[in-house]
């Protein structure tokens, strides 16, 4: 028995999506109008350079420099960061090199710059806490910036959008990356289990965990996304993120009371 009538409708499922945002970006004298495409859930700004894996990003920087950082392809890769360290500034490094090293529960990896140079800092705030790399990848979680020995020829074996829109598909598949718009604090796995009982689990879990924090629940009711919008209106916690994989149901809800 399920807590409500079943409600039928369409899903449509959008390849490659562009979203538009205007940031503040870096060292930019004033807001710009950024373009973000989005392959199989996995955001990619238009603006940026991509490394041949498709891991990292470049951003050149009007003072000369380069801002480095990872794409979402290589955060779900490596899943909740819990540390990022970095090597030596003022050291040059080719292109390639590892200027820094990212740990999580299930992952030890280097991050690698895309372009050759010195590396003038890695970021304070991702070095202080790796959470914000994993909420704002590309802006306020970049990871290091480097001064470039030559940009114009490291430039041309970087990868541009549109035009790697269908190499960072195919990454994303031989990978088997899936991209959420946050990553997860907590997991819940609730099958076979009514609604109203997996709203009650939820309801208690959100008590205990602190704000900003965020849950990650996986139901197969087939009624679970009308009531997850009506418990979002009484609760007034948002779900931030939804999708349905085959017979199963996920939903990212973040803790904001």
């Amino acid at each position: 028995m399920f807590c409500s009538r079943i409600v039928r409708r369409q899903i449509f499922k959008l390849r490659h999506r562009v979203r538009t945002h205007i940031y503040d970006l870096a060292q930019t004298p004033s807001p710009v109008q950024e373009l973000r495409m989005k392959i199989e859930d996995c955001e990619f700004p238009d603006d940026l350079l991509y490394d041949s894996d498709g891991l990292v990003w470049a951003r050149p920087l009007t003072s000369g420099d380069v801002q480095v950082g990872i794409t979402s392809i290589y955060a779900a890769v490596a899943g909740r960061i819990a540390k990022v360290s970095g090597k030596t500034a003022g050291v040059e490094y080719a292109k390639g090199s590892a200027i820094g090293f990212l740990e999580s529960g299930k992952y030890f990896g280097p991050i690698r710059s895309p372009v050759g140079g010195v590396l003038q800092e890695i970021n304070p705030k991702v070095l202080v806490k790796p959470r914000t790399m994993m909420e704002d990848l590309y802006r306020e979680g970049w990871i290091a910036r480097v001064d470039p020995s030559n940009l114009a020829a490291d430039r041309s074996s970087l990868l541009a959008l549109p035009a790697a829109a269908e190499f960072l598909a195919k990454q994303i598949a031989a990978l088997r990356v899936r991209c959420f718009a946050a990553f997860p604090d907590y997991e819940m796995f609730e099958i076979g289990v009514e609604c109203a009982a997996v709203l009650v689990k939820l309801n208690e879990l959100l008590v205990q965990v602190p704000l900003g924090e965020i849950v990650h629940l996986v139901t197969d009711d087939p009624t679970s996304t009308i009531e997850m919008v009506r418990w979002s209106d009484e609760t007034g916690q948002p779900v931030i993120d939804e999708r349905r994989e085959g017979p199963l149901f996920h939903f990212l809800v973040r803790k904001t009371s």
